[in-house]
């Protein structure tokens, strides 16, 4: 799963995760971003499962997969979407294009998310007359 929020100057805060629930001695992070780099960008367990925080350029894509136990490739299957690639599967693909046209100026503050939170409403009863 991604989470993404404007970050410093011409950055996005783009997390990575994937639960808890999934054994593996190591996660790595891999794709555009460390050139490929199969060791780069560990992830580390934590209690809300396994994690890493990187900023990227904002107005790009990128490409990324998961590598579990040195051996396992995974996608991730919540990414703003997908490209294939030479071997015959897909990479995931986060999208930060979005951000780009957002300044320093904006009225967000850095680590806010993009979208504001939707309000929570109570419930409201209605009585209906039956005649």
């Amino acid at each position: 799963m991604i989470t993404e929020r404007l970050g410093p100057a011409g950055k996005v805060r783009v997390t990575f995760s994937l639960p808890s629930a999934l054994w593996a001695d190591t996660i790595y992070l891999v794709g555009d971003f460390n050139g490929w780099n199969r060791h780069a960008t560990p992830l580390r367990a934590t209690e809300h499962g396994w994690m890493i925080t990187l900023d990227l350029e904002a107005g790009r894509t990128y490409q990324y997969r998961y590598l579990i136990n040195d051996n396992e490739w995974h996608n991730d299957w919540n990414a703003d979407g997908y490209a294939p690639n030479p071997y015959g599967g897909d990479n995931s693909v986060v999208d930060t294009t979005i951000f780009a046209e957002l300044t320093q100026e904006d009225t967000r503050a850095v680590g806010e998310p993009l979208t504001p939170p939707i309000p929570h409403r109570s419930s409201r009863l209605r009585l209906v007359s039956t005649g």
